[in-house]
């Protein structure tokens, strides 16, 4: 069994922060506070904050690797194997690769989500991230029906969403830039979009019943589920009473109180946080943390959010670092599920992130270390062969 030792840092344990050590073997973290007895390999993390790995739940940034522009594509398999480094680069040791399967032809197609669900089971051996997948269904897309079912009945499906974007889609077709965005990205006409967003929404009438069923599949499968942009306590109400526990970007106030008051997990972009607010305009993610309306940050379409994001909470006043480091790390690995990691603990799974944090604002990724394999680093310096002389666990100021 392979033994790893990170010497020295500051590491988040519980909620709070310890000048301690941490003893890896295999896949899991041994013990915390020990020193080195049995001269294992180790990291010298002085001077370094030692934290769990970050657990993303909803990323579509790899989309820009499968397709950096409209129309030109890349193998699906560079694709991941790119995102992966960056995914891994910012501190993310478990990525949901959030795909979404439209009735639109093009990048978001039945043919695409095929394909990357293969290569992400193909892949997945291979790559340093614990990389999942998160199906996000279109509810008009009603023909993916009965291949989802059988999808999550097969186990395929780590996370799944409910999308609506009909009528977003709708309004859109009036705004030429968005409208030829939408376009571009299905490689139709302009006349056969619009033909085709008609015949969609004929069937509107079936959508209800679609979700429903879809549902119970989840439930029958034990996916966890999620409702992507809930417009009203109303609509947070009906998908949760399907089962749907995770609000993921509420559009505004009230339908995120609707969703604490009945502890449901709410997620909002890591770059909302970053930026100061929405690029759609909408809903403050900070704004909400601080008023206990948010428990889960993710990457959504730039992987270097989350990171970042934690520490411009800590450095703006409105959660101290500990705290903001559970909104991408315990937080949406209990929204996930995921029992054995988001924590530094004996037992758990070894996802741990070395970062410097000399510089407000700007932490650095120095060494991640992933189901206990060291997977990146970049001071090559702090690589030893035995640790240095223990020190006593102390609390940090």
């Amino acid at each position: 069994m392979t033994e790893l030792f990170i010497e020295g840092g500051r590491a988040l344990l519980g909620h709070e922060i310890h000048e301690t050590s941490l003893r890896i073997a295999g896949r899991e973290i041994v013990a915390a506070g020990t020193d080195n007895g049995h001269g294992a390999p180790g990291i010298d993390a002085s001077g370094l904050l030692v934290l769990p790995g970050i657990v993303d739940l909803h990323g579509d940034a790899f989309e820009r690797q499968m397709m950096p522009r409209p129309g030109v594509d890349f193998p699906i398999d560079v694709a991941l194997v790119d995102s992966d480094r960056q995914a891994i680069s910012n501190g993310i040791t478990t990525v949901y690769h959030g795909t979404t399967w439209s009735w639109e032809p093009g990048l978001r197609s039945a043919d695409n989500a095929r394909k990357l669900l293969e290569a992400i089971e193909q892949l997945r051996p291979q790559l340093a991230a614990d990389t999942r997948f998160h199906l996000r269904h279109e509810t008009y897309n009603l023909d993916a029906e009965s291949e989802i079912i059988d999808w999550l009945a097969q186990g395929r499906v780590d996370l799944f969403a409910f999308n609506d974007h009909m009528d977003s889609t709708v309004a859109s077709l009036a705004k030429p830039v968005k409208r030829s965005r939408m376009v571009e990205r299905t490689g139709l006409t302009h006349e056969a979009f619009d033909h085709l967003v008609q015949s969609v929404i004929t069937r509107s009438h079936e959508v209800p019943a679609s979700i429903a069923r879809l549902a119970q599949a989840a439930r029958a499968a034990d996916v966890r589920m999620l409702s992507h942009d809930d417009s009203s306590p109303a609509m947070r109400q009906s998908y949760r009473a399907l089962g749907v526990t995770i609000a993921e970007f509420p559009v505004n106030e009230e339908t995120a109180r609707d969703a604490a008051a009945a502890s449901d997990f709410i997620v909002f972009g890591a770059p909302n946080v970053v930026r100061g607010g929405s690029h759609t305009g909408w809903t403050s993610a900070a704004d909400m943390i601080a008023k206990g309306l948010c428990s889960v940050l993710a990457s959504d379409y730039y992987y270097p959010a989350p990171l970042l994001a934690a520490f411009r909470l800590a450095a703006d006043g409105v959660r101290p670092l500990a705290e903001a480091w559970q909104l991408i790390s315990s937080a949406p690995a209990r929204a996930a599920g995921l029992t054995d990691r988001g924590t530094l603990a004996a037992g758990q799974r070894a996802d741990i992130i070395l970062v410097d944090d000399t510089l407000p604002l700007r932490p650095r990724v120095v060494a991640v270390v992933a189901a206990g394999r060291l997977v990146y680093l970049t001071e090559a310096n702090r690589l030893i062969r035995s640790a240095v002389a223990p020190r006593k666990a102390i609390a940090a100021a």
